[in-house]
């Protein structure tokens, strides 16, 4: 049992979230990478697509996904299921 939620943890601990990076002005990126192979790529591409949504609201602009990346299967060896998310955050249009 204690072998179990040791790896577990070790495991957790290694997927990846790069946070929202400044790639320039108004453009942005965030990545997310899994631990292993066994979890679905949707599911980070839906948090990093939130994150960065999230992240244009806070600065009260709008959203705009410029490319999403999104790794191959299959996933061994170190190819795990990751999404990039390249997007920019743009005024909002006057009203």
């Amino acid at each position: 049992m204690k072998k179990t939620i040791l790896a577990c943890l070790i495991l957790t601990g290694c997927a990846a979230n790069s946070g929202v990076v400044q790639m320039g002005e108004d453009r942005y990126m965030v990545s997310r990478q899994a631990a292993t192979g066994f979890s679905g790529a949707g599911t980070l591409k839906a948090e990093a697509l939130k994150e960065a949504g999230d992240h244009c609201r806070m600065l009260g602009r709008i959203l705009v996904v410029n490319k999403v990346s999104e790794a191959q299967p299959p996933f061994i060896l170190g190819n795990y299921p990751k999404a990039d998310v390249e997007f920019s955050c743009v005024p909002r249009a006057a009203s």
